[in-house]
């Protein structure tokens, strides 16, 4: 009952105006203000900057470079088989299995729109109708960029505009629909084992979510669905490679075909890490 009552808050509270003036209390570089936006941050959530570049969190120019702050290479090994997707994200399962006819399972009770989701785009929705997918919880403390389970073409990307509501697991369980709800930007690859697609949701707070080919993609100014294609634009990038970034923690969805089974270790509540197994392909 708690987590309905803390859930249904959300319904009126004011997500683009707060997400607003966090995304410009993080990017404060004056050191009092720093020191003490990084202080409040330190003491709610425990952070390992052993694994960081840079493990001082007051080395950072503002608190969002120190959310965004790049991890050592030999922090997250890769998993080696070519036939192995690599998990994109340091964070937690929130929901792993198959598509069925088109519908997202997201909590009991609760599921929502393949076609919705992807921002009513039939042929990008077309190949996952039956596929795979898998809902990845980025915590506030987590590591905060994104990377690539395998090479890719970029195709497309859709921002598609919507609410601001928290992804945390009470909000999950409690308000129907809620990445079909949300912010969020579309981006499906092409792939030598054919096509995928990495939503990238946004949720309160997270007020910008970057690409590495456009930079920042969706500040809460827009108002309608924008669809860009990439067909004549080579943008190819490899497996491993970084190719986003959240500002604070949110959610990425990861769309797979059929041939694609998910690894074991890639279920409801477990925690994954950037570069394990994700899933692997059954032909």
């Amino acid at each position: 009952m708690l987590d309905f009552l803390k859930s249904q808050i959300f319904y009126v509270f004011p997500h683009h105006a707060m997400s607003w003036i966090v995304f410009h209390l993080a990017r404060i570089e004056y050191a009092p203000v720093k020191k003490l936006l990084l202080d409040i941050y330190l003491s709610l959530h425990e952070v390992n900057m052993t694994e960081a570049v840079e493990p001082n969190p007051y080395a950072y120019k503002n608190l969002n470079a120190f959310f965004t702050r790049q991890l050592k290479d030999a922090a997250r090994p890769f998993a080696e088989d070519s036939n192995t997707l690599l998990c994109p994200v340091d964070g937690r399962v929130s929901q792993a299995q198959k598509i069925d006819n088109g519908r997202i399972f997201q909590a009991k009770g609760h599921d929502y729109s393949l076609l919705e989701l992807v921002g009513g785009i039939d042929e990008l929705a077309a190949p996952f109708v039956n596929g795979k997918f898998a809902t990845l919880y980025l915590s506030p403390r987590d590591y905060h960029r994104i990377h690539m389970p395998l090479a890719g073409k970029l195709t497309d990307m859709v921002y598609v505009p919507g609410r601001l509501f928290s992804v945390a697991p009470h909000t999950v369980k409690n308000i129907p629909r809620l990445f079909a709800r949300n912010e969020r930007l579309v981006c499906k690859f092409d792939t030598a084992s054919g096509p995928m697609i990495m939503v990238l949701v946004g949720a309160v707070n997270v007020s910008a979510i970057d690409t590495v080919w456009a930079g920042p993609v969706t500040p809460p100014s827009k108002n309608r669905i924008i669809h860009s294609q990439y067909e004549t634009v080579d943008i190819q990038l490899d497996k491993g490679a970084e190719m986003g970034r959240f500002n604070l923690g949110s959610t990425v969805i990861m769309l797979l075909g059929e041939h694609v089974e998910l690894d074991e270790l890639i279920s409801h509540g477990n925690t994954v890490r950037l570069g394990q197994a994700l899933a692997s392909f059954t032909n």
